[in-house]
């Protein structure tokens, strides 16, 4: 009892600390992501403004406003800059001349404009004008708002300096959605100051003290008030130390796994605080309950064994009769065995037919779909078979005609125009058999173009009457891993699906593109119909889940199933309008 005692209780503190040591992993690795997704953001919505400035810095109206400074080329500027800003969601965009002096701005009609207002001191304009470009984060003397300054130098024909173009971009909206995650986030400049945050409290305070002068050259370059730069209210871990942090935020004191990364400006650094929530403490709890449990459960049995095997002891020590009667139980335990045995090949082999029984299943239903497919586009067939034939009966008509004006020559032409049309009926009543045709799917290198072409073969009747507007850009000579068939049945069923949704659309358009990469192929079949409701995007691919009135909502899931099969994906691509849908296939 004593030994069950201690076994157990080292095993469940042992399990425990794993416990910890894992859960504590989980959230390192979480905590990395997320911190990484963080940076990827912030890149983005960097990457968005930092083209600006160099295309401004062109801009002749700009070389022009500094060079004459002209109040009517003044005025038109200010006009095109407030547009330009709203257009960006920049905070602001504004011209300084070569002094220093604000000669047009975007808040140009607000009582903030930075218009007269004198720059030289700033020092994302001394850069720019010294080093052709400058990224500065500091407060605006102005507006008293946090952001980063975008500054380009502009220059004449002679490459002279006549001024620059800055960019001004606040981080307000990216700040808010990195509030609503829960997740603490702030980032810091080389000298460890935080310059974007979640926490509005952090921003312009620094990971450690600074000194004096660094302090006050600090404050002098971001235009910060004496209460500035005062240090964080908890440590930030170094980044081959400890990853717990303990801090309070929005009043609430708890420990905190850190994780830092990287971003777009050079020096800048994302730090993210995850909370640990009490994870840690409930994962390495429920870890010794289990542990204890299963030494428990382990001891049982292993005292179950001993007990059972004094007893077997016991019985051969017993009588002649006894022996005997131990046999006869041996013996019956083999034969409920050997029925056991035969009843789970049994089960094995009904599992086996069960599985083929699926699998011819899952053919016919593909075969079904194909037959509703051409059953939907049939209309659209016959009106491409009524065509030639009544091409062909005028043609008929004419050779009659010319013959009978003895003129074989111009008969000889109708005819060959019979011989045109009727190869055309051929080779669509072909395409309908061969799309019809039931077959087990074989997977080899097929060119993509050809499995477009039947489906727009049997489609384009389809899409005359609809008065759909199709749009093709396939490049030729592409080959995908699949069977051909199968992927004209998706793309005819996708197209139909796409049709359908554009009833009662004006100017009803579908556009089909092929994109290719190294190893993959890309389809896309696109609309600029009503698109798909909300509610049931996220089960498109769910079966018996559909939009449509008499539909069953098994379309898109053979589709899918039949992409898979030829190692590919099938998904829905959210758009502004329309539907979109994306096959991805293996580069044969």
């Amino acid at each position: 009892m004593v030994g069950w005692l201690v076994i157990t209780t080292a095993g469940a503190f042992a399990w425990g600390e794993l416990a910890r040591d894992q859960t504590r992993s989980e959230l390192a690795r979480h905590a990395d992501s997320s911190a990484a997704l963080h940076a990827s953001v912030l890149r983005s919505e960097l990457e968005k403004y930092r083209a600006l400035p160099p295309a401004m810095a062109t801009d002749p109206d700009v070389i022009r406003t500094l060079q004459t400074r002209d109040t009517r080329l003044t005025n038109g500027l200010n006009k095109r800059l407030e547009t330009l800003s709203e257009r960006t969601r920049s905070s602001a965009i504004y011209v300084v001349s070569a002094d220093g002096l604000t000669l047009a701005s975007s808040n140009w009609n607000t009582a903030g404009s930075f218009v007269g207002a004198n720059y030289g001191f700033r020092p994302y304009f001394i850069r720019a004008l010294d080093q052709g470009y400058a990224e500065f984060f500091a407060l605006g003397t102005v507006s008293g708002k946090p952001g980063m300054f975008l500054a380009h130098r502009v220059v004449d024909a002679q490459n002279r300096s006549l001024g620059v173009i800055v960019v001004k971009v606040e981080f307000d909206s990216l700040e808010s959605e990195w509030r609503k995650s829960a997740e603490p986030a702030y980032v810091v400049d080389p000298g460890g100051v935080v310059l974007i945050t979640s926490e509005p409290e952090w921003r312009f305070r620094t990971l450690r003290p600074l000194d004096a002068r660094s302090r006050q050259l600090t404050l002098a370059d971001q235009t910060l008030g004496k209460e500035a730069l005062s240090p964080l209210p908890f440590t930030t871990p170094p980044a081959n130390g400890s990853r717990q942090v303990e801090a309070t935020v929005d009043g609430i004191h708890q420990t905190w796994i850190h994780a830092s990364a990287p971003t777009a400006s050079p020096g800048w650094t994302l730090h993210l605080l995850i909370s640990s929530r009490g994870m840690i403490e409930t994962a390495v709890a429920n870890a010794r309950i289990l542990a204890g449990l299963f030494l428990t459960l382990a001891f049982a049995i292993a005292a179950f064994f001993l007990r059972r095997r004094q007893q077997m002891v016991a019985r051969q020590k017993a009588t002649e009769a006894n022996r005997l009667e131990l046999e006869q139980r041996i013996e019956e335990r083999t034969r409920d065995l050997r029925d056991a045995n035969l009843a789970l090949n049994s089960q094995i082999e009904e599992r086996i037919r069960a599985e083929a029984s699926r699998e011819a299943l899952r053919h016919e239903l593909v075969q079904a779909s194909k037959l509703a497919a051409l059953g939907q586009i049939a209309a659209g067939v016959a009106h491409e078979i009524n065509q030639p034939v009544a091409a062909i009966r005028t043609q008929a008509e004419t050779a009659m005609a010319y013959l009978e004006q003895g003129q074989p020559p111009k008969a000889v032409t109708a005819l060959e125009r019979i011989a045109g049309l009727t190869a055309r009926i051929g080779a669509i009543t072909h395409e309908l058999l061969s799309f019809s045709r039931k077959s087990e799917p074989r997977l080899k290198p097929i060119d993509i173009n050809e499995a477009i072409d039947g489906a727009l073969l049997l489609l384009g009747g389809t899409l005359k009457q609809a008065g759909v507007q199709f749009e093709r850009d396939t490049p030729a000579g592409v080959t995908v891993l699949g069977d051909r068939f199968r992927l004209e049945q998706v793309i005819v069923n996708l197209m139909q699906n796409a049709i359908e949704a554009l009833t009662n659309i004006e100017e009803p358009v579908i556009s089909l593109s092929v994109r290719t990469s190294a190893n993959d192929v890309t389809i896309r079949i696109a609309d600029n119909g009503t698109g798909i409701d909300a509610a049931i995007a996220s089960q498109l691919f769910t079966p018996f889940v559909t939009s449509k009135e008499n539909g069953l909502g098994l379309g898109l899931v053979i589709c899918r199933d039949i992409i898979a099969g030829f190692g590919g994906e099938l998904s829905h691509v959210p758009t502004n309008t329309g539907a979109c849908f994306s096959m991805t296939l293996k580069r044969a």
